[in-house]
């Protein structure tokens, strides 16, 4: 029964943030000449689908989403890319999505569709950056355990395209922004890198971030973000929309909530949650949002929810009637086709496990890997703890 309470639970959070359910009633008014749809991250079809079965008028444009998840539009043409680390067809994209916003004219509107992953799959690196320099700054970014928003400051100022770029190539045209947000405090210049936010971050603390993490900087391909762009930028879901509706369901289902939105390292995370789980009244349901990082040690598979999992079954070790699930609400989580991890009380060898960074196979290995393929939507992580 608790796998499927927590399983019902995470997915009526995903539910909630569901493109089809959110981003209707945000639609501004159709323009006097056509609009051009710019859809990017790992919502990019389902945002794109969801506004063509409504528009009246003109619509055109590009979605463009993760290899495996472009799927099939009727009026807008869709374009695959990479994710995590970008590759030519990421230079590709954003090269597209730029000339699409530069031809738009007086009457038109540019209609921007934002979610998760956009960084990666639409990258047009800084002037004499090259792809291979940008890959390997972004792995050792991944790999370095820095927080998302150090990731993305990073990337905004060694880019052509994010930092409020593809805003700046939208006039004359109306330019507006719907976004579904998938970090901590759904700061614009932060969902997808901000192509269409200015940036309030400068170029020395993007070159501090590399410093600090003891990660070496380029010499080329920096440049200072525009502090000012045009255009209009609404917030359709995030962390807190999935957050509430699992919640709803967890009380409905019984269960007294305690709701918290955190970021941080997923092992540390993992232990803490536990020992609230450990002095929880039975009954408690333990639901958290936001996105946890990894500093990556060793060669194994798995995620930071894995990663969160079996560090909170560690420190669980000895308990009894508290079981969890840790899910990325986009369906995958880091390494692997897995977008989470079941967990209870205990990993019998997980202490190895956790040292490699070897979450996934250990968690596959007890067939307690959560698969769930693309969900359509991506507000982050959704964790769960329940104490029987």
């Amino acid at each position: 029964m608790s796998r499927a309470h927590l399983e019902e639970i995470w997915r009526a959070g995903v539910e909630a943030c569901l493109p089809s359910r959110v981003l209707p009633p945000h639609l501004p008014a159709p323009p006097p000449g056509r609009t051009i749809l710019l859809a990017l991250g790992k919502a990019a079809v389902p945002m794109a689908r969801s506004v063509e079965v409504r528009w009246r008028g003109p619509l055109s444009g590009l979605a463009v989403a993760p290899h495996g998840a472009e799927g099939i539009l009727r009026r807008v043409e869709t374009m695959a890319a990479a994710h995590p680390v970008p590759d030519e067809s990421s230079i590709a994209a954003a090269e597209r999505l730029l000339a699409l916003a530069q031809g738009a004219g007086a009457d038109d509107l540019v209609l921007v569709l934002l979610s998760g992953g956009a960084s990666s799959l639409a990258c047009l690196p800084g002037e004499g950056l090259g792809l291979e320099e940008k890959r390997r700054l972004t792995r050792a970014l991944l790999r370095s355990g820095a927080s998302v928003g150090e990731i993305n400051c990073v990337r905004r100022h060694m880019s052509r395209f994010k930092g409020g770029r593809l805003a700046l190539a939208a006039p004359p045209a109306r330019l507006v922004t719907l976004a579904i947000s998938d970090v901590v405090g759904d700061s614009p210049a932060d969902i997808g890198s901000g192509p269409t936010a200015a940036d309030p971050s400068g170029l020395e603390e993007a070159r501090a971030i590399l410093a600090r993490h003891g990660i070496g900087a380029p010499e080329r391909g920096w440049s200072e973000t525009p502090k000012q762009v045009p255009g209009a930028w609404r917030l359709v879901a995030n962390a807190a929309t999935a957050l509430e509706a699992a919640a709803a369901r967890a009380r409905r289902l019984g269960y007294k909530v305690r709701l918290l939105e955190c970021e941080g390292e997923a092992r540390e995370v993992g232990a803490g949650h536990a020992a609230l789980a450990l002095g929880a009244e039975p009954g408690t349901a333990i639901i958290s949002g936001g996105e946890l990082t990894v500093t990556v040690r060793g060669p194994g598979l798995g995620g930071p929810n894995q990663e969160y999992a079996l560090a909170a079954a560690l420190a669980l070790t000895g308990s009894r009637g508290i079981s969890g699930l840790a899910a990325d609400t986009d369906g995958l989580d880091g390494v692997g086709e897995a977008a989470g991890a079941f967990f209870g009380c205990g990993a019998p060898g997980g202490e190895a496990a956790l040292a490699a960074n070897d979450s996934g196979t250990w968690f596959a290995e007890r067939g307690a890997l959560f698969v769930t393929g693309p969900t359509g939507t991506n507000v982050s992580d959704l964790r769960i703890i329940l104490v029987r």
